[in-house]
């Protein structure tokens, strides 16, 4: 380059090249901002997403006494420190059958929500392993007392349907029975909306199960042949509603399927690189947060990402699925009771 050129371009450019840095600086930090500001946003409606219930307030100290337990010491001294206390947490599947969207979805003419599926989550201290127990729905149970959000309370049944509690008091009161029934305490409560299961399901790209034999149920509206199926979310939540057309027709059939479903959809979800697409992470976060009710100790974005971050670890191979013992019910052959002693020794290893 010639002096005369050096020369030009210095008379030229002192003046606009700090503009043009101060340009892209206010650009840049602009972008920030608006990032900053999307981040924020995305956190509060994920945030804002999940809907809770002060089950601790309302049961008070009236329940079985929280498990003291010994935590196994954690693979790395030097991680920052998660929860790995042994937890018993009480999921229900949420299933309301009303309005366009269940409608299509493949759900009947009842309305109003009822907890189909209950099972007892009970993760193994140190996070290492857990074992899903089911309640059949059918189980006659003594339903206790249970407060409501009025300051009165409900009545003591007996022999009533175990999914009754939740129609009568809801979640406080399904938590309340389920305390009665295995004297185990819950430490928390998640509650699954079976719509928004869908929508999980979708976001993740479907699931893969294996059936054993074939499904034909007009109920479910749910036609599969034996074998591997990829099914979508519409069809992984008839799966999950089907019973007449296994086995005897009976809750125990359902539950079996019910059981295959949340291994596969743990197997999945392992197998999916979330962390590799932001939108289908969001979308998938979206539809979880979108989809679940907890109790207050859950309420949170930060609170459900610190569970799973000390879950991370676990396998589908390391989640053991059973069923709470049990045989037909003497007064009534379409209902069942816990099998004594089976279930309770069941209940007392959660303990």
């Amino acid at each position: 380059m010639t002096g005369h050129e050096e020369s030009g371009d210095a008379g030229r450019r002192p003046g606009r090249r700090p503009r043009v840095l101060k340009a892209a600086g206010i650009a840049l930090a602009g972008v920030l901002v608006l990032g900053a500001a999307g981040a924020g946003f995305v956190y509060w409606h994920l945030n804002d997403n999940i809907k809770s219930v002060d089950i601790n307030t309302a049961l008070g100290d009236d329940r079985p006494a929280k498990a003291v337990t010994t935590p196994a010491p954690s693979a790395s001294a030097t991680a920052s420190p998660l929860s790995s206390e042994a937890l018993n947490i009480l999921v229900l599947g949420s299933d309301s059958r009303s309005g366009k969207e269940n409608q299509e979805l493949g759900g009947g003419d009842s309305t109003g929500a009822r907890s189909d599926t209950a099972m007892v989550v009970h993760v193994d201290a140190g996070r290492t392993g857990a074992t899903v127990v089911s309640i059949p729905r059918d189980t006659l149970v003594t339903r206790p007392s249970c407060p409501l959000p009025d300051g009165g309370a409900t009545a003591v049944a007996y022999h009533a349907m175990f999914n009754s509690a939740y129609s009568v008091g809801g979640p406080v009161c399904a938590v309340k029975t389920v305390e009665s029934l295995t004297n185990v305490r819950m430490d928390h409560y998640i509650e699954i909306d079976f719509s928004g299961f869908a929508r999980l399901v979708n976001a993740l790209g479907g699931v893969t199960v294996t059936t054993d034999e074939d499904i034909d149920d007009s109920s479910s509206h749910l036609t599969l042949a034996a074998g591997t199926h990829r099914l979508d979310g519409k069809q992984a939540l008839a799966l999950a509603r089907t019973r007449h057309g296994i086995g005897d027709g009976s809750d125990l059939g359902r539950i079996g399927l019910q059981q295959k479903l949340v291994k596969a959809l743990l197997a999945q979800i392992s197998a999916t690189d979330l962390l590799t697409s932001p939108a289908r992470l969001y979308t998938v976060a979206d539809a979880v947060t979108g989809s679940l009710t907890t109790d207050t100790g859950l309420d949170s974005l930060g609170e459900l990402t610190s569970l799973g971050q000390s879950l991370k670890g676990l396998s589908a191979d390391q989640v053991r699925t059973v069923t709470m013992p049990v045989v037909p019910a003497p007064s009534d052959g379409n209902r069942v009771v816990a099998d004594e002693p089976e279930a309770h020794e069941l209940w007392e290893s959660l303990r």
